[in-house]
């Protein structure tokens, strides 16, 4: 009984890398598709706006503080100085690419190189999260009243972008498993 189980378990390289592709997809997907929304364009500033790769897509990344919105929260002086800043344009363009990356990922099966672009994508676009650590203030918690503050205590947002930890390895197994697809069909 207990070898069969074992058995089982190791056994299940398939499913988990299914699993991974699957979870790839639907994560860029939603994440892509709430781009479009008001509060999640507005929920990535602090992390575009610091960083030296893509700060320059908005109008005035410096000032984003003194107009964020709380997740949830709409205040009209602050949406309209989001819309003056490219914030909302910049993360339907994001959404976009994350929706195309996304379908990239999910046609494996039948365009294996194609799909290894959008792992590889994958592969980039989370080294870029993950480099909000460094580059993003609010990733951290702050000095206001507690000791415990500032590295290695993740905020909200930094536990956030932690987990593409995870999303990064899984694209490194899908880019894998779709170039040997492609190299296997073209022999």
């Amino acid at each position: 009984m207990k070898n069969t189980i074992v058995n089982t378990i190791a056994n299940l390289d398939l499913v988990g890398k299914n699993a991974i592709r699957a979870g790839i997809v639907i994560v860029f997907l939603w994440i892509g598709g709430l781009k479009f929304f008001t509060y999640e364009a507005d929920g990535i500033v602090p992390f575009v706006a610091n960083s030296p790769f893509m700060s320059f897509f908005y109008d005035n990344p410096t000032e984003y503080k003194k107009y964020a919105n709380k997740e949830g929260e709409l205040i009209a002086k602050n949406h309209q100085w989001n819309i003056q800043n490219n914030t909302y344009g910049f993360a339907n363009g994001l959404g976009i690419l994350l929706i195309g990356i996304a379908f990239l990922v999910a046609i494996h099966r039948w365009a294996p190189f194609a799909s290894m672009i959008g792992s590889i994508l994958v592969f980039i676009l989370t080294i870029g999260t993950l480099s909000f650590l460094i580059t993003t203030p609010e990733s951290w918690v702050p000095h206001l009243t507690d000791h415990q503050y500032g590295f290695p205590y993740l905020s909200g947002r930094g536990r956030l972008v932690l987990k593409d930890v995870i999303i990064l390895g899984a694209s490194i197994i899908t880019m894998s498993e779709s170039a040997a697809l492609y190299l296997k069909r073209k022999n």
